[in-house]
């Protein structure tokens, strides 16, 4: 029984260190989304803040609603792009750990 609980608390202990590694990396991560075929772009950094949106100055004459649309369109992109990455980064992480189904990380 000893050795079970041992060895329970170096696999913990493990999968601590490699969550800490991931979070670090998702810190690091930056994800470009776009719309308008690339007209804009939003950089989204792995907290899910945006850093720099670009717009091309073709769409500085439509309509504010039109620009309005295509910010959010890129935002979106951005964000599912970064959420792709995290959920990727920290399934690694994870791996080995029997979550309950429907359950996402990070918690």
């Amino acid at each position: 029984m000893r050795g079970n609980i041992g060895n329970l608390m170096k696999q913990a202990q493990a999968m601590q260190e490699n969550l800490a590694k991931a979070q670090a990396q998702v810190a690091q991560l930056t994800a470009v989304g776009e719309s308008g075929g690339g007209m804009v772009k939003v950089t989204m950094n792995g907290k899910h803040e945006v850093a720099r949106v670009q717009i091309e100055q073709a769409l500085m004459t439509e309509d504010r609603e039109v620009l309005e649309d295509l910010i959010a369109a890129a935002i979106n992109d951005a964000t599912h792009k970064v959420g792709a990455a995290v959920n990727e980064k920290m399934s690694g992480a994870m791996a080995g750990l029997q979550l309950p189904p429907g359950m996402k990380l990070p918690f």
